[in-house]
Formats: structure tokens, C-alpha cells, sequence
């Protein structure tokens, strides 16, 4: 069965697959979610090292000057867009919230610049309340894999996941699909000589391995 096949290889290649984001609380993490949206991990790192020694909660980042937050963070993707979110998503943290990262999707989602995927991930990290968050390498590895229809939206993907695999692994094998999109299975140039699912993957464009004698 392709699930336990799955399941079992990316725990054996991925076992302690978390999160790539540093964060030390669910401010910082949630946060750090937002500021991602299409851009590296890494690169979101090197300026909320800086972002969180300067605004160490909701209620100090919700009375930022914009252009301060600008400045910290003119060096990741859409940085003006989201320097504006995260002073206004603090702004509603601590006036409806009482300054607490709330825990439920309905309340995530209501938040500037929050997003299912977003919520997902706070919930799944932050409270550790089973969800799966579907980014670029969730989706295309679950498309590649056969979890889903590569004519399937990123909801449908995640309704497909939520019924493919147990729920209590949800976010294990949400963070071990995401390792394996980003180092293996990716977009450009995937690793299929060297793919343990490529007897059924997808992949129209997948390279045949090379015969080991």
C-alpha cells in the first residue's frame, strides 16, 4: 500500500523534519508564517533575528512605526505588504485577543495577511492541533505522488491528505513532504534517479533511474 510505503520512507529519510522557521513562541511563529509567503526560510531568519530583538510581542509591534519595519525587513519578498500586515495582524491580536496568539482557524484567518495555509501551520506547530498546511512542495509532491490530481486546487489537496493519512501524523508527514519537495522532489531537475517512489510517480517528466548492477 502506497500509504505506509510513504509514510515509512520519509520517516526513515526525514525523522526529525520540523520546521525551518526559528521562532522561540507563537508570536514569533506566526509572525515568521506571514512574513514566508514566497520567500525562503533562511532568508526570513536573518530579519526576524532582528524584528523580534526589537518588538518582543504583539502589543510592541502593533505600535511600530511602518517605516521602521520597512527598513528590517526590505530584504525578503513583498516586504512593504507585509511590514503593513504584521503591525496591523498585532493591532488585532491585541485588541480582540487580549495580546494571545489565538488558536482557532476561524480567528487565524481573520487576521491581515493570514491565510489557510498560514493558520495550518500555527496550528500544527503552535498548539499542536492536527492540521496540514499545503505550500508549493506539500502540493507538488502530493500530485506527484498520486495523492491527488494535479487538476486539484490547494484545498482539494488538503481535504485529499487529511483522508490519505492518519490524523496523528498529520503534521509530521506535513513537515517530511515539505523536506522532501525542498531537497528532493523538486520543482526544476527532481532527484528521480535516486527517488524511492518513482516506480509510482506521476511525474511526466521524470528521468529513469540508472540500472545498479
Amino acid at each position: 500500500m502506497n500509504q505506509v510505503r510513504i509514510e515509512t520512507t520519509l520517516q526513515k529519510l526525514f525523522p526529525n523534519a520540523e520546521t525551518e522557521l526559528n521562532f522561540e513562541n507563537n508570536y514569533q511563529l506566526l509572525i515568521s508564517v506571514v512574513l514566508s509567503a514566497q520567500t525562503k526560510d533562511v532568508s526570513v531568519n536573518k530579519v526576524t533575528k532582528i524584528l523580534f530583538n526589537k518588538y518582543k510581542n504583539y502589543r510592541e509591534l502593533s505600535s511600530a512605526k511602518l517605516n521602521d519595519v520597512e527598513s528590517i525587513l526590505k530584504t525578503i519578498g513583498l516586504y512593504k505588504t507585509k511590514a503593513r500586515n504584521i503591525i496591523s495582524l498585532s493591532k488585532k491580536v491585541v485588541s480582540l485577543h487580549n495580546s494571545n496568539t489565538p488558536r482557532s482557524r476561524e480567528d487565524l484567518e481573520n487576521l491581515p495577511g493570514v491565510g489557510r495555509k498560514t493558520a495550518n501551520v500555527v496550528l500544527s506547530n503552535g498548539f499542536n492541533i492536527p492540521a496540514i498546511a499545503v505550500d508549493t512542495h506539500v502540493q507538488r509532491v502530493s500530485k506527484r505522488l498520486g495523492i491527488a490530481d494535479f487538476k486539484d486546487n490547494i484545498y482539494v489537496v488538503e481535504k485529499k491528505l487529511m483522508n490519505y493519512f492518519p490524523k496523528n501524523k498529520w503534521k509530521t508527514v506535513h513537515n517530511q513532504m515539505i523536506f522532501f519537495g525542498r531537497y528532493h522532489c523538486k520543482s526544476m531537475n527532481p532527484n528521480c534517479t535516486n527517488c524511492p517512489f518513482y516506480d509510482f510517480c506521476k511525474y511526466d517528466k521524470k528521468i529513469k533511474p540508472i540500472d545498479k548492477e
